[in-house]
């Protein structure tokens, strides 16, 4: 007797900022956010590194000490469940505080790096620092001295392409495509609802406010993500 096939369609995630949020990260935007006493061209870029290496590394390490502080909320560990639920799942992220990792989720494409990896700036080589404080500001290579810098991708660098192809195809090959905390303006990234849209897939969103992506949505779920997400994920468990 042949057993019925299971409810296992492609799930593809996308993360933003309004998911840590809830674990008390300072997002980009919004009234408290990480710009409200920056601009951020002061601190986010390559040109701002090449001036004052020793003032952007003082910000990341206080967002360092933020962010270990900070724990997975319910909506990161649904997520990981997900993932360990159905085998097609991939989760794409625009964060770099490492929250989902700390979840369990382990199939993750991080599309902007990661606060807890530095890479030398001579000799390319990245690896995880996970020490708070560091120790030294600047930190500097232990190999060759050079400078040490955030492994996360600045405003006006690309993303490295063999990364964003794998989000690509991630976002073509979806089913189920969940839009998380996420604004919905940072491009590429905003892109991979519209493309996944494109290629056939039924779109949920989780955020607390409508965004530029809302309009593409099948689904819309409004309110705290680590509410609304288990909820979503209960009912789609009894489908299953």
């Amino acid at each position: 007797m042949e057993r019925s096939s299971k409810f296992e369609p492609r799930v593809v995630v996308l993360t933003g900022a309004g998911i840590s949020a809830e674990s008390g990260v300072p997002t980009f935007r919004g009234p408290d956010g990480l710009w409200g006493r920056y601009r951020p061209e002061e601190l986010a870029t390559p040109e701002a590194f090449a001036r004052d290496p020793s003032r952007v590394w003082e910000w990341y390490a206080w967002r360092r000490e933020v962010i270990a502080r900070a724990e997975p909320n319910p909506a990161h560990r649904t997520l990981a469940e997900m993932e360990a639920a159905l085998p097609g799942f991939i989760l794409i992220t625009q964060n770099v505080d490492g929250l989902h990792q700390r979840a369990g989720s382990r199939r993750v494409i991080e599309l902007h790096g990661n606060l807890w990896r530095v890479r030398c700036v001579r000799e390319g080589r990245t690896w995880e620092d996970l020490r708070v404080p560091l120790p030294e500001i600047p930190p500097r290579c232990p190999t060759c001295g050079a400078l040490l810098r955030p492994d996360v991708i600045w405003f006006g660098e690309p993303l490295p392409p063999t990364l964003w192809q794998r989000a690509v195809e991630a976002a073509r090959e979806a089913e189920i495509f969940l839009v998380i905390g996420t604004s919905g303006i940072v491009e590429p990234a905003a892109s991979l609802p519209r493309l996944a849209r494109a290629h056939g897939a039924y779109l949920v969103e989780f955020n607390i406010e409508d965004t530029p992506l809302t309009p593409l949505m099948d689904e819309i779920w409004r309110g705290p993500v680590g509410e609304t997400l288990p909820r979503w994920w209960a009912r789609f468990q009894k489908r299953a």
